[in-house]
């Protein structure tokens, strides 16, 4: 994207030209904005001033985008993404500093987007709101084959322009950069003055024109093979990607298709809703389900080969109907992945070693692992029964469905159609003759009743629940009417954890927590002495998000005879908790969140939304202290 020689960046960005146009058409008052002045110059970590009216609620985002667009402002790309919070003021002075160089011929846009300094999409998105040009997705876009006979195909792949369709007597033609004054003369020159431009990214224009050419003078595909074509490279760009889920939901308008990535939804690509019908059918032939049911949810699992990537992957899928027709969630099973060792899990050294010897090497008991949906209870269970897995050791599982294959364990996937059903597989289990029972979830009274029987004669039990932390699985066998004498008999151990978004290493920058963060948690600065908060900026590497990978947290409650006489009193969760504290050494889940963010691993904001807060924090030095981790 071209640029002109720049002024010297606006000092008070309370002055900025966005902030005079808000003002100029009555969106912010000048008390308010005077209001959020006074809040950023107290901010440790530096925030735009949109930023700031976004915060505080003076500002939405819908309406400062159609405010940009129903009025072009004048004012200079680097600038506008500055001010707008897209680019950091110290980036820009790099990318102009690039551009400067004698032998360097990219434009400013082409400098940030190749350097990581911001994302294409967000840098085309600017350039919507400033000239006000539609920003559109090509692969949702009909194209007008036609118009190549207007515009040469040729023409469109030298200057990265396409014509989509006709509106009226004018021609919407999509343009990779907006500024190129090439690509303006181009379309000058076929169309004349019946253009009307849309934004479009590079590489969408050049899948479109790559697709285009091969299908010139060539054959239609039929409808199976085009559908056949998409789901392949949708499962291959999902492993691609390291993607956990795949929804496709059918909308009021298209198909939409997210991949779920680092545990958090992220957009993939938009279909037109007219293919939605041939993609369910196709997939429910993969998966075996009933192609002919459309008005009922349906479960089903397919094998997947990927050439490209050499893998053969697992998927679970589901089907859910909505009121826009069949939702498909797909799980990838095995996907990249393989069984981690117990020391990997992420445990702090000392928790780490009391979780091994006084509760996976215990001979016999139920060891429960909590947490909610996609917080990693699977795998580490998967690690603990890789631990004890050896000759002399009879391990049976009972899962719904078997995610990863263990050799040499007897693993029982459940399968209701043809009548394995949970409690079939139970009563069965314990005439195996087995010493590890692994049950894949506690989902009732029947089950924990099951878990509870097998240890008091003699077995150990593995299994997962779904609460918040570690008192809470306690509490609820006995909200599942598990005598209180059998849970403090049996239970040896309730391990509650969540997977945390890991801060990207190649974008991490110091971040100091705010006032507000202390309050929200509860802590003092004094109590976070030595601490070293980092937060990603974004990059390539992460996807501009900030973050890459995950990072366990983890709470552990072993259970010793103080706790067990709690239990046995019938004692509140919350004196159960100060009772395993100060006699279990156990660290909970916010407290070893704080001294994995301490080192950088994991961000304040992510502590704060995700972790329970229950009770006051002790000082980081402590929990490093009681965990035995270093600075």
């Amino acid at each position: 994207m071209d640029i002109e020689t720049r002024q010297p960046l606006v000092p008070s960005p309370e002055n900025g030209m966005i902030t005079k146009l808000l003002l100029a058409e009555n969106i912010i008052s000048p008390q308010e904005l005077a209001y959020a002045v006074r809040v950023r110059s107290k901010l440790t970590t530096p925030k735009t001033m949109i930023d700031s009216l976004l915060d505080l609620g003076y500002l939405t985002r819908e309406v400062l985008q159609e405010t940009l667009r129903n009025n072009r402002v004048n004012i200079r790309l680097g600038d506008f993404l500055v001010e707008l919070g897209y680019l950091r003021e110290a980036d820009l002075k790099q990318a102009l500093g690039i551009q400067g160089e004698p032998t360097n011929k990219q434009r400013l846009g082409e400098i940030l987007i190749s350097r990581g300094f911001i994302e294409e999409k967000k840098l085309l998105e600017a350039l919507s709101y400033q000239l006000g040009y539609p920003l559109i997705e090509l692969s949702f876009v009909a194209i007008d084959r036609t118009l190549f006979s207007v515009i040469p195909l040729a023409i469109c792949q030298e200057f990265y322009i396409i014509p989509v369709r006709r509106e009226e007597s004018f021609v919407v033609l999509a343009l990779s950069d907006p500024l190129d004054k090439k690509a303006h003369d181009c379309a000058k020159r076929f169309i004349g003055d019946k253009a009307r431009f849309v934004i479009a990214s590079k590489d969408s224009i050049n899948n479109t024109l790559k697709a285009l050419e091969r299908t010139t003078n060539q054959p239609v595909l039929s409808d199976e093979n085009t559908i056949i074509g998409m789901i392949n490279t949708l499962l291959d760009d999902a492993l691609q990607e390291g993607a956990s889920d795949i929804h496709i939901e059918p909308m009021k308008d298209r198909l939409r298709v997210r991949f779920r990535l680092d545990g958090v939804m992220n957009h993939y690509k938009d279909f037109p809703k007219e293919i939605a019908p041939q993609l369910s059918t196709r997939i429910k032939v993969m998966a075996q389900a009933d192609i002919a049911e459309k008005r009922r949810h349906q479960d089903g699992r397919m094998l997947f080969k990927s050439h490209k990537h050499g893998i053969d992957l697992d998927l679970r899928v589901s089907i859910f109907i909505t009121i826009y027709g069949e939702k498909i969630v797909m799980r990838l099973l095995n996907s990249k992945t393989s069984l981690l060792d117990i020391k990997e899990i992420g445990m702090a050294p000392r928790m780490l070693e009391h979780f091994i010897y006084e509760a996976v090497e215990v001979p016999s008991g139920v060891m429960i692992i909590t947490g909610p949906t996609g917080s990693g209870k699977t795998s580490t269970l998967y690690s603990c029964v890789n631990y004890l897995n050896d000759v002399n050791t009879s391990i049976i599982t009972a899962e719904d469905p078997v995610e990863i294959v263990i050799d040499g364990i007897s693993q029982c996937s459940i399968n209701a159609k043809i009548g394995v059903t949970f409690e079939e597989t139970l009563r069965h289990i314990v005439r195996q003759d087995p010493d590890i029972i692994v049950l894949g979830e506690i989902r009732d009274h029947f089950s924990a009743e099951t878990a509870i029987q097998a240890a008091l004669t003699g077995h150990k039990v593995l299994t997962t629940f779904h609460t918040e932390d570690s008192i809470g699985g306690l509490i609820r066998l006995m909200n599942m009417e598990i005598e209180a004498f059998l849970i403090s008999s049996t239970v040896v151990c309730v391990v509650a954890q969540r997977l945390l978004r890991r801060v990207c290493p190649e974008c991490a920058e110091p971040y100091i927590p705010t006032a507000l963060d202390l309050s929200r948690l509860n802590v003092s600065a004094n109590d976070l002495v030595g601490a070293e908060f980092k937060l990603g900026r974004g990059c390539k590497a992460c996807r501009f998000s900030g973050y890459h990978g995950r990072v366990g947290v983890f709470e552990l409650l072993v259970m010793n005879e103080m706790v067990k006489n709690a239990i046995l009193n019938k004692k509140s969760s919350y004196e159960i908790r100060k009772i395993s504290i100060e006699t279990s050494g156990m660290v909970t889940l916010i407290e070893d969140g704080l001294v994995k963010g301490a080192r950088g691993e994991i961000s304040m904001k992510e502590i704060i939304t995700d972790l329970p807060r229950l009770g006051k924090p002790r000082p980081l030095a402590e929990l490093r202290r009681i965990l035995g981790v270093t600075q």
